[in-house]
């Protein structure tokens, strides 16, 4: 097992691990103490977090285990890290080290709401989360509160992901798509995905057979991603947008969820143009463009937990 250490001081920009790991961008994360996602208001805390990733192109080409640690504050803490490798280059990807976020949020507009929000949650990050892990989450969230879309995936990697050591412990992977695909819709029920289980076995299939991989959305343009991610069974805009935010890197995509609806609803009515598409595109504009997916994941975490 390999230690490190990562100085928030050395980034462009602030850093808050809990904050990023527990806004509901990300289900892959379990808390060492067990209490992912039981706060609403979480930020600032200083837990073990823990997930296993596998080979991700250009970053890592083994399947690596690792626990992150954030002490001290936001501009001038320490991750520590522990993992089966050197998890520098992994972290730096996985919690988008590398993203300048004061030049990124400087860049959004100067709006009222988004600056309480930046406020409230100083030093989020958006995640980059492998893409099959990704969408099957994102697949579950469906008429879900964050708390128990990571309980299903955590049962999905508890019953059916493979054991890795690290040091003295044991973590489980997220399932293959060959693992899920061979799975039964009855077997994923008895996991509470509900009717969300075809859905992820056939999205898991496709996967498996070579059919689509999620990843080929990367190289599109946004709006032909979308499209391209639609192509697995229970993806709609919402969750294409997501998997788009959340995992391949296009920060311009606004997720429109109920949050981001009432956003509109109650600060930006003139946004409501009727279609996803063209309603996605104004707020996408009034939230400046290129960063719109940070500004927006934002709002999101600041509603939810309570800000008005």
């Amino acid at each position: 097992m390999e230690r490190g250490a990562i100085d928030v001081g050395d980034l462009a920009g602030p850093f808050d691990l809990q904050a990023t790991l527990e806004s509901g961008q990300s289900y892959l994360w379990n808390r060492a103490d067990g209490d992912t996602y039981d706060e609403l208001h979480a930020h600032g805390g200083d837990a073990w977090y823990e997930t296993v990733v596998d080979p991700i192109p250009e970053v890592t080409e083994e399947r690596v285990a690792v626990r992150v640690r954030q002490e001290g504050g936001v501009h001038d803490g320490t991750l520590r890290w522990e993992a089966s490798t050197d998890a520098e280059p992994l972290l730096t990807h996985l919690l988008r080290l590398d993203d300048d976020l004061d030049e990124i949020l400087d860049a959004t507009p100067d709006l009222p709401l988004l600056e309480r929000a930046y406020d409230a949650y100083e030093g989020m990050r958006l995640t980059r989360d492998p893409a099959f892990p990704c969408l099957i989450s994102f697949i579950c969230s469906a008429q879900m509160r964050v708390a128990r879309i990571h309980g299903m995936q955590r049962r999905l990697r508890e019953t059916y992901g493979d054991t890795v050591a690290l040091g003295d412990g044991a973590y489980r992977a997220f399932p293959t798509p060959e693992r899920l695909a061979a799975r039964t819709e009855d077997e994923l029920r008895d996991l509470s995905l509900g009717y969300r289980a075809p859905y992820v076995r056939r999205t898991a299939e496709m996967v498996a057979s070579g059919e689509a991989h999620p990843r080929e959305a990367a190289d599109l343009p946004y709006e032909e991603a979308r499209e391209s991610l639609k192509r697995f069974v229970g993806v709609g805009d919402k969750v294409a947008d997501c998997v788009l935010l959340f995992s391949l890197g296009f920060l311009e995509a606004v997720p429109l969820d109920t949050w981001i609806h009432t956003t509109i609803e109650e600060y930006y009515p003139d946004c409501d143009r009727g279609s996803y598409a063209a309603t996605s595109r104004a707020i996408r504009e009034r939230f400046g463009g290129e960063y719109a997916g940070y500004a927006q994941t934002y709002v999101f975490y600041y509603l939810r937990a309570g800000g008005a």
